[in-house]
């Protein structure tokens, strides 16, 4: 309780007065366009940046409910990981005659990424560290063992390095490390509200306009065209492209795939450099722990650490609010669980605390789809790992937009969408049970209960 009594309750991303954009005015009145882009994060600016990039005379205007980089996109911890599919375990359980290329096609992106970066000379902290997934359990052990062997036979193993208890903490010291598996290159760190506010300044150097403080309320066909509505006026185009991600789609078909679920993080003040030597963190990956319920944490440019995860926690019929970015009982519980992990760091304070809705599909990867005669599309369902799989799910939303057939929307995971989430009151009683359930495999070895296989059986093996 003592290291969270002057913890600040708002991103540490987000508290960074010197670089953060003044927000541009809401629209009001009536516009036109080719394209219009509903969303400011992520998923939303690299559309409209890849669309620019594709025809610099395509004219694009962006509109967002809030201010760019607000939401998700400023809160997540940083980790711009290669994975399309939430990770190889996850990718090869559901598509393993695609895995191969969607493992290439991801690396690929992550290239891309880092070379915009430069390209557009965004100040985000890129730094291509890798990640080192870490067992805390015995079972765990076993786990990665596997999953490299998996990897190796398949021959995706470039780059895929297995760390004993001795070779794991040798990279970051913790009594609680038994093993590790380090993936070299295709995580890289960032600073992810700089990377938006880059991005940002990216589109408007391409010439997009930008309206912030304009949610988008409806959207419908007039004609040749298609509109949206906003709150002082109706932006007319020839397409639309749909970034709402976690937020309730504009088309309500789409709203049965997505749960939106909140994470909690913690951020601590710099480490000194004798802290720094505690810790043996020398190469600065990030980390995250293999529970079902598990952690992450990384090092920020000044040596903070990110602590985050663990919980996350859904409201009853979808609900989305303010109030639910702060939750005390989450932050004492990640507070107690990160000095158990890093002991040799008694008496270091938190200085921020905060929360964000992240967008859950039932197969914890991104899905895509077309709406209105192919003259809106739309991706979602990125689960966690938005930072870099939202630039590959706006080439997808372009190409599928243009009707291209590509390397992109021949994959069976742009194809096919996951099975639906049922309706309230079940929908809420059934992530409450796997919750449940999920915390007592962590508890037993990892076993999964009948539930839990019955969910895997059903495509829905739900991750926390």
């Amino acid at each position: 309780m003592r290291a969270l009594a002057d913890a600040q309750p708002l991103p540490f991303w987000l508290d960074d007065p010197g670089n953060r954009p003044e927000p541009h005015a809401a629209l009001i009145g009536d516009e036109r366009c080719d394209l219009l882009v509903v969303g400011g994060g992520y998923s939303g600016l690299w559309t409209a940046l890849l669309a620019k990039e594709r025809d610099p005379g395509r004219d694009v205007v962006l509109v967002e409910g809030e201010e760019v980089g607000w939401a998700a996109s400023g809160r997540n911890g940083g980790f711009c990981a290669a994975s399309l599919t939430h990770g190889f375990g996850n990718g090869f359980a559901r598509w393993p005659s695609e895995i191969t290329a969607l493992e290439q096609l991801g690396l690929r992106n992550l290239d891309a990424i880092e070379a915009a970066v430069e390209r557009y000379a965004i100040d985000c902290d890129f730094e291509r560290t890798g990640e080192i997934a870490i067992a805390t359990k015995p079972h765990q052990v076993a786990e990665l063992e596997e999953a490299a062997e998996q990897a190796r036979v398949l021959g995706l193993d470039d780059g895929l390095t297995y760390l004993d208890r001795d070779a794991v903490r040798a990279e970051a010291d913790s009594p609680t490390f038994l093993a590790g598996l380090w993936e070299r290159t295709g995580v890289a760190m960032v600073n992810p509200a700089r990377l938006a506010w880059g991005l940002k300044r990216a589109c408007e150097n391409a010439g997009v306009r930008i309206y912030e403080h304009t949610p988008a309320t409806r959207i419908g066909a007039r004609g040749a065209e298609v509109a949206a509505g906003t709150p002082y006026g109706r932006v007319r185009a020839r397409h639309i492209a749909l970034g709402t991600n976690a937020f309730p789609s504009l088309l309500r078909r789409v709203r049965p795939y997505v749960v939106p679920v909140y994470d909690y993080a913690l951020m601590t003040e710099p480490l000194t450099d004798e802290q720094l030597a505690a810790l043996g963190w020398r190469n600065r990956q990030g980390l995250s722990d293999t529970a079902n319920h598990f952690h992450y944490f990384r090092l920020s440019a000044d040596n903070r650490i990110l602590w985050g995860g663990y919980d996350v926690l859904y409201h009853y019929g979808s609900r989305i609010s303010r109030d639910y970015h702060q939750r005390p009982e989450t932050f004492r519980k990640l507070a107690l669980h990160f000095f158990r992990c890093f002991p040799q760091l008694a008496g270091i304070r938190f200085t921020h605390r905060w929360g964000g809705v992240i967008d859950t599909c039932s197969r914890f990867s991104a899905f895509f789809g077309t709406a209105m005669d192919g003259r809106v599309s739309y991706a979602a369902g990125y689960t966690g790992l938005g930072v870099g799989a939202t630039r590959f799910g706006a080439e997808v939303m372009l190409d599928l937009l243009a009707g291209d057939r590509t390397e992109r929307t021949a994959l069976e995971m742009v194809r096919k969408k996951p099975l639906p989430f049922p309706p309230e009151p079940v929908r809420w009683a059934g992530i409450g049970l796997t919750q449940r359930a999920l915390a007592r495999s962590d508890a037993r070895g990892g076993e999964r209960n009948l539930w839990l296989r019955a969910m895997d059986r059903m495509g829905m093996g739900f991750d926390s």
